[in-house]
């Protein structure tokens, strides 16, 4: 469904003569047009539902349990901005340990990707919020881990090893988080579905101009 709405385009197939001749072009999908959700709609819980995906899990599954029709597995894949749906969805365990064992070779496991922080609260409470000196889960590097690390109490400075409130992430811990953060995606709710494929629709017709020939069609030269 998704590729009959795509619109058409001609090109030329670089004919020797010129004038061109109808004989001197091909009809493809104008591929170069990709439609893009806006990140904005994330921020507006009303739009969408969140959904957790299962090994093995396929696009085409997942929009049949979500709109009934196993071809609108597009929609999925437009609205979480999916550039190629083949690698937008978590690989099963077994698949993903292959491909990092590929990637990183001896050093999948004792290779350091890099350092994140640890949280460290200072003692402080405001408004009943506990003060922190450190986020969780900051990237920094070899050095903020080899460098002692000074924060504010309240009362005093508290100084430890940088390597209390950091830590290595291997090559193999990193990828396996990558791989779990496309295991949540967005499933656009039934009330605005209609809407969605509507738009797509007027988004992917031609305005007029002098390559236009239909809404659907238009001529170009490569």
């Amino acid at each position: 469904m998704y590729f009959s709405l795509i619109p058409d385009i001609k090109y030329d197939v670089k004919p020797v003569s010129y004038p061109f001749s109808e004989s001197d072009y091909v009809t493809a999908k104008n591929f170069f047009r990709r439609y893009q959700v806006n990140p904005d709609i994330f921020d507006y819980a009303v739009f969408y539902n969140k959904y957790a995906v299962e090994d093995g899990e396929r696009l085409e599954q997942i929009a049949q349990r979500a709109y009934g029709q196993p071809y609108y597995d597009w929609i999925i894949a437009l609205t979480n901005n999916m550039i190629n749906p083949l690698f937008g969805l978590p690989l099963n365990s077994d698949a993903h340990q292959q491909l990092v064992e590929e990637k990183y070779g001896d050093e999948t496991y004792s290779g350091i990707h890099h350092y994140e922080t640890l949280e460290v609260l200072t003692g402080q409470t405001i408004d009943g919020i506990k003060v922190k000196a450190l986020d969780a889960g900051v990237i920094v590097d070899e050095n903020f881990y080899n460098t002692p690390f000074t924060y504010w109490n309240g009362s005093s400075y508290i100084t430890v090893a940088g390597s209390n409130v950091s830590k290595p992430i291997s090559n193999y811990e990193y990828e396996v988080s990558q791989n779990e953060k496309k295991r949540e995606i967005f499933i656009l709710k039934r009330d605005f579905f209609d809407r969605f494929v509507e738009e797509f629709k007027t988004k992917n017709l031609y305005s007029e101009s002098s390559d236009f020939i239909t809404k659907r069609l238009k001529k170009v030269a490569v």
